[in-house]
């Protein structure tokens, strides 16, 4: 738990306890929450319907547990040693630490974001010069909430008693509507809690508790908005959850957090709520958003890939960016661009200084991308990109054959007026073209893996590692599998890097200059790789999800 959450907690928490608390309540402190993420819909109960969203945080100690099977023995060491510090800034501060003394009864943590209160300063809504000299708006502030569940109330009755000899604190309670608040001063800051059966709520404005009062005595809750119900019941299917976070109206969130224009805030408005989980399995730490839309507002029509493109890829590839059909997105971009005068500027200007090259930028270079693409870091050890360690290459598969090979004919030809050598070569049985300078190599090169795939390359020796590789496809990797094997099916593309080989080209960079510290090399020694994949069962539902994956403690 963080350490400025665990300071408010303990201040505020034990001083709402030691009003609410008494040897007369013994046997009423005998229940509670559990503290997984089943107690986020009881936390809700207590959440204002105003509220904008709302972040749920589980204490269930077997939930946390679980990260203590990965990581190198220098990892596992900082990671002690990390809390070690914390309880120790803790106890410094309190004489409490969350170990001992919270730990054993708090059940849950939910933290809601409220819209911000008329009562508030008028100064909020003025406005402020930016650097540039333009004056913006600035936004109203949001308030916060923090709902605790108390899962042990006996222990919570013994921590509020040992809290009475603490020095520094003062507070003061009041009435609202039979329920007691107490506002708790500590170094000039107060904070306000009041004890709601098995829940403490807390915040630094005492409106914000007032309006969880009103709540719990029965003004419409959290739970009750439209679209929260939903997202707070469903969740995400994640393994030993750690945190959800619950958005039932995105756009009015997005808009209250920013300063949109009316047009990107009619795109936000075709998703209309979304939950974002993150959970710890034998994987590492994954995380799973769910998005729900409005089709009819949808712009981008979302296609799966068969995924072909990472079996033409070498298993040393560094990190890939695969997807399908770039033609629609882009037809869609332009579509957008009506509502965007600036980008519809930087667009014609691109396509005005192609056709002075006789090359039309919608058909000849975007038009042709309508199957699946993928672009990658492949490692280079010679030519011109030897110092970087690394080149690119760009796999097209297309079903426009001709109008690819009539657009890399112009572009070959563009290449000769600018001194660049234009030369085929036959490798692995596929003719392919060279672009290369003198005295430096090979710039690029671009041919066809088969009657339906066009490779693009950057850097020396990359185009040979695609087309006459007999080694390892990508797909067949154990890192790949490791990172990636996981992740939801079918998918649109994937997002992957391989940690072990960028932190060579890491290290490789830093070592003359300065060198990466011990402890970041640790936890990134640490980590296989991320992963990343989105799909879409129907028109009304996107999903993501990312796998930070982790080395096992033993390996």
């Amino acid at each position: 738990m963080p350490e400025n959450k665990s300071k408010l907690l303990i201040p505020a928490v034990g001083t709402a306890l030691i009003v609410a608390g008494g040897i007369a309540a013994y046997m009423y402190f005998k229940g509670g929450t559990a503290g997984d993420i089943s107690g986020a819909i009881p936390s809700a109960k207590v959440v204002p319907n105003e509220a904008l969203m709302a972040t749920y945080i589980s204490t269930d100690p077997k939930v946390w547990e679980k990260l203590e099977q990965f990581g190198t023995p220098e990892a596992q060491k900082l990671v002690a040693k990390g809390l070690e510090n914390f309880n120790q800034d803790v106890l410094n501060d309190s004489n409490f630490s969350y170990e001992k003394d919270l730990k054993p009864w708090i059940g849950g943590v939910m933290i809601a974001v409220l819209p911000p209160t008329p009562t508030q300063p008028a100064q909020f809504n003025g406005t402020s010069p930016t650097p540039n000299g333009l004056i913006t708006r600035r936004l109203p502030e949001t308030e916060t909430l923090m709902v605790v569940g108390i899962k042990d109330k006996l222990a919570a009755l013994n921590f509020a008693n040992k809290l009475k000899e603490r020095k520094g604190v003062t507070t003061k309670e009041t009435d609202y509507k039979g329920q007691k608040i107490t506002e708790t001063i500590s170094k000039g800051k107060p904070t306000y809690s009041a004890m709601l059966n098995n829940h403490v709520v807390l915040a630094p404005e005492k409106q914000a508790v007032e309006q969880a009062i009103n709540t719990f005595k029965g003004e419409p809750s959290f739970i009750t908005k439209e679209g929260a119900n939903t997202i707070l019941t469903k969740g995400v299917n994640l393994e030993n959850t750690v945190a959800q976070v619950y958005i039932p109206d995105y756009a009015s969130t997005v808009q209250q957090a920013s300063q949109l224009p009316p047009q990107t805030l009619t795109q936000l408005k075709s998703v209309k709520s979304m939950v974002v989980g993150v959970g710890i399995d034998d994987g590492g730490v994954r995380m799973k958003a769910i998005a729900n839309l409005d089709p009819a507002l949808v712009k981008f029509q979302y296609q799966s890939t068969p995924s072909q493109v990472v079996s033409q890829l070498p298993a040393d590839t560094i990190a890939l960016i695969s997807g399908q059909g770039i033609n629609k997105w882009w037809s869609a971009l332009v579509e957008q661009s009506k509502d965007y005068p600036e980008f519809k500027q930087v667009l014609e200007q691109a396509r005005a200084q192609l056709k002075v090259v006789n090359i039309d930028l919608d058909k000849e270079i975007f038009g042709w991308m309508d199957g699946e693409f993928g672009f990658a870091a492949i490692p280079a050890n010679q030519g011109m990109l030897a110092q970087v360690g690394f080149g690119g290459a760009f796999l097209f598969h297309t079903s426009y054959r001709k109008t690819a090979e009539a657009t890399f004919t112009k572009l070959d030809t563009l290449a000769k007026t600018q001194q660049i050598n234009i030369a085929p070569r036959n490798i692995g049985g596929k003719d392919m073209i060279e672009w290369q300078v003198p005295r430096q190599g090979a710039l690029l090169a671009h041919g066809w893996l088969n009657q339906n795939t066009l490779v693009v390359t950057v850097g020396d020796s990359v185009v040979d590692a695609i087309a006459a590789s007999k080694e390892q496809s990508l797909d067949n990797s154990e890192n790949f599998k490791a990172v990636t094997g996981s992740l939801q099916k079918p998918n649109g593309g994937y997002f992957y890097l391989d940690m072990n080989k960028i932190l060579s080209l890491i290290n490789r960079f830093t070592k003359q200059s300065q060198p990466l510290p011990p402890e970041a090399n640790a936890v990134l020694s640490s980590i296989h790789g991320v992963g990343i994949t989105a799909n879409s069962p129907d028109n009304s539902t996107a999903q993501m999800e990312m796998l930070l994956a982790l080395k096992q403690k033993n390996k």
